[in-house]
């Protein structure tokens, strides 16, 4: 009975997941000293607000990613006030073509590297990053390198070391078929989870198999898989604080409570949480947003055709233009 259903379901999955609200939006492909990137701009940057900038796992593109989050009714609050662009990794997007044969995969190192000419391209001044796993790694790196351009993090699933999870996952895999998709599945998802959820996991494995180019998503896999650590230390003040290497901006930690990220956290979400509890990652986001000096303000505004005023909520930082 379960096995029968499951298409229908995850097809419903899908066509959420894959949604997108109608909203200024324009797809820019930027060149940068690693290649090209594919991006996708949603709104105008606003004032000297930072813009949202995403950046998404192995297996997935910024839609797969990040539509369930986006398109949940709190964050469309936020993002109404705030710019957001989604970058999608080399040869992840929608109907990416194969990379030629002999085709040299941008490193972790060299992804990060190709972020500033697309701030450069879109004229944007500064961002607050969203990634998740690979994308968490690269959004990292890049904020370790450029400390300025970086107002805030939000880290999902992140791994900061080095080893190769390809072996470990593949691992966890007894009684599977040790193909690409299952090993990135597992990368995404605890064993139980695999068993257990089976609407949302016949989801995930249909895009992964179906949507994403196969030889593509096995170039990024092996850019993630031999990753070197990001040898962040804790700042000791006094001692280290002017030259130990470590982030500078606010940053946001957040893992599923069945992710394979992490052995034992208190959660109420599955490997994935921007898809399976969108609304309480949308209010961390708020709140975060709000300790880093963003507040939402309540403007009367008058209308010389009708009488009286009405109301506009308002994002923005404290003793800023």
């Amino acid at each position: 009975m379960v096995a029968n259903t499951c298409p229908n379901l995850a097809i419903k999955w899908c066509c959420k997941l894959m949604s997108t609200l109608v909203i200024d939006s324009s797809e820019h492909d930027i060149e940068t000293p690693h290649g090209v990137l594919h991006v996708t701009m949603r709104g105008v940057p606003k004032g000297n607000r930072p813009v949202i900038l995403t950046y998404h796992d192995i297996g997935l593109n910024h839609k797969s990613c990040f539509n369930t989050l986006f398109n949940y009714e709190d964050m469309q609050e936020i993002t109404q006030h705030f710019a957001v662009v989604h970058v999608d990794a080399p040869g992840q997007q929608e109907g990416a073509p194969p990379f030629p044969s002999g085709y040299q995969y941008p490193t972790m190192d060299e992804l990060a590297e190709m972020l500033p000419s697309v701030m450069t391209q879109l004229k944007v001044n500064s961002v607050i990053g969203i990634g998740v796993g690979a994308g968490a790694y690269i959004l990292t790196r890049f904020a370790l390198n450029n400390p300025t351009l970086v107002e805030g993090l939000v880290l999902i699933n992140i791994d900061p070391c080095a080893e190769g999870w390809i072996d470990w996952a593949a691992s966890k895999l007894s009684g599977w078929t040790s193909n690409l998709v299952d090993i990135v599945m597992a990368h995404h998802f605890s064993t139980d989870e695999l068993t257990e959820n089976q609407e949302l996991i016949q989801t995930y494995r249909l895009h992964i198999a179906q949507d994403i180019n196969q030889d593509n998503l096995a170039l990024f896999c092996g850019s993630y898989q031999y990753r070197r650590d990001l040898e962040i230390e804790r700042p000791i003040v006094g001692l280290n604080e002017d030259t130990v290497n470590t982030l500078t901006c606010p940053a946001l930690l957040v893992v599923g409570d069945t992710s394979p990220a992490v052995e034992a956290v208190m959660a109420d979400c599955g490997g994935l949480p921007q898809v399976v509890q969108p609304g309480k990652l949308a209010e961390a986001f708020k709140y975060f947003v709000q300790g880093m000096g963003y507040r939402l303000f309540f403007v009367a505004v008058s209308h010389e055709s009708l009488p009286g005023t009405s109301t506009n909520r308002v994002w923005t930082k404290a003793n800023s233009a």
